[in-house]
């Protein structure tokens, strides 16, 4: 096989058809367009995304919903049985993080009452559910 002699399969390249090439090509005067109307015209035929020819289009039809809350991707919750499996005393959003229950994004961390917290824990620059505070402090411990 010599560089020269490389071509496709057969089948593989359809010839372009020539459009407007007289009656005999079955193409000819309209070039496949019909007649009149949008699609005839030159230039015409290009019409923006989601156009239905004036009627109302689909998106502007359907309500409007769902929101994307920026302040929910800096926030997360960490539960009380979480914070009873860290050894440290004081707990802080360093200390979750390294633990690995939340993310590096994590900027507000909320303590909600799930589970059960048994030693005295020191809890500084978290947020607590009015459960989770009370079954802290009556372990011993304390929230700031």
């Amino acid at each position: 096989m010599r560089l020269n002699s490389i071509k496709p399969a057969d089948g593989a390249r359809r010839e372009r058809v020539r459009v407007g090439r007289g009656i005999g090509s079955g193409l000819g005067k309209t070039a496949g367009r019909g007649h009149k109307g949008q699609h005839a015209r030159t230039g015409k035929g290009k019409v923006k995304p989601g156009f239905e020819g004036g009627q109302m289009p689909l998106q502007r039809r359907l309500p409007k919903i769902g929101f994307r809350s920026k302040m929910a991707a800096e926030s997360q919750e960490v539960f009380l049985y979480q914070i009873a499996a860290i050894k440290a005393d004081l707990i802080d959003v360093a200390a979750l993080r390294t633990a690995g229950f939340i993310d590096a994004k994590a900027k507000r961390v909320k303590v909600v009452k799930k589970g059960e917290i048994t030693r005295a824990v020191k809890l500084t620059g978290l947020l607590a559910t009015a459960g989770a505070k009370a079954a802290i402090e009556a372990a011993g411990g304390s929230v700031e």
